[in-house]
């Protein structure tokens, strides 16, 4: 007689009926969760101890007066948090749109990166150089050059303006970022798949549309993401160049009030809108992690 088929994997079948566990397992299971409990409790009151000591360090200095009357005043709080976040829909705005350019950019200059043969030797040698120059140069010297240097040349039908101007900066540096990343996914696929696909008669481009770019793109999402909260970030760098954003909203009432609890305002709400996307990368992160060690698809 043929033994009982179960849909569950061996390691999570039901138990047979009747069965009790051995007093050796109730006692290691016990021990577990005392353990467990333990290393909680040991956590909770060394973070609180972490937490309160750090608290006693800056309230109990010299100058803490000072500093809460000039970065912890809820009446210039309440006055900077609508300006605020109506700044911030220029932040919103700008990394929407900077950030489906930079996805675009940065994966063309990964493919071509990865182009084979001698005849494609110059747009290798121009993505390269493209690549290396732009991950070298600081953001915030791109931005001045950009945003002051490209008006200067006064060309015809350039726009002057500061808002598309500093985009222009973000994307022309985080493509060389993106391009990086892209890249790493192109290689990370086994030679054997391209090699798998031109043999049932699929061009290169086929080949690198249909089996090569999927899987690579899945496999950097995290870092993709990681380079999207950077750029969440940089986009109040525009304000250098006049652009009436969080930043230089919070600017605006530090002038008018001397008082830098605007600052203070605007930097929670950046981390108010980074935090969730920083978890959901983690999530992610640890998702395919999972996923890799169990022998499914990265």
């Amino acid at each position: 007689m043929s033994a009982e088929r179960t849909d569950l994997p061996p390691t999570k079948a039901a138990a047979p009926a009747g069965y009790r566990p051995s007093a050796r397992r109730l006692a290691r299971e016990a021990f577990r969760r005392r353990r467990a409990r333990r290393s909680a409790l040991i956590a909770a009151a060394s973070t609180l101890l972490t937490a309160v000591a750090l608290v006693a360090l800056v309230v109990g200095s010299p100058g803490w007066p000072a500093v809460r009357r000039s970065f912890f005043s809820a009446e210039y709080a309440r006055q900077a948090l609508p300006e605020v976040l109506k700044g911030l829909r220029i932040n919103l705005e700008l990394m929407a749109v900077c950030g489906v350019l930079i996805l675009l950019l940065g994966l063309l200059l990964a493919v071509l990166r990865t182009l084979r043969g001698p005849v494609f030797l110059p747009v290798r040698l121009l993505a390269t150089v493209y690549v290396d120059f732009f991950l070298g140069l600081p953001m915030i010297i791109c931005l001045l050059v950009m945003i002051t240097g490209v008006p200067a040349l006064r060309l015809t039908g350039v726009t002057t303006d500061p808002l598309w101007l500093g985009g222009a900066a973000l994307v022309l540096t985080y493509a060389a970022y993106v391009s990086e990343v892209f890249r790493a996914g192109i290689e990370s696929v086994h030679p054997s798949q391209l090699a798998a696909a031109r043999s049932l008669g699929l061009s290169h481009a086929q080949a690198m549309r249909f089996v090569v770019l999927p899987q690579a793109v899945r496999r950097v999402v995290p870092p993709l993401l990681n380079n999207l909260v950077s750029l969440q970030k940089d986009t109040g760098l525009v304000s250098i160049g006049g652009v009436i954003d969080a930043v230089y909203a919070a600017k605006i009432i530090n002038g008018r009030s001397f008082n830098s609890t605007p600052y203070l305002v605007a930097a929670l709400v950046f981390v108010a809108l980074t935090v969730p996307l920083t978890r959901f990368t983690g999530w992610l992160t640890a998702r395919a992690d999972r996923r890799r060690y169990e022998g499914g698809l990265s």
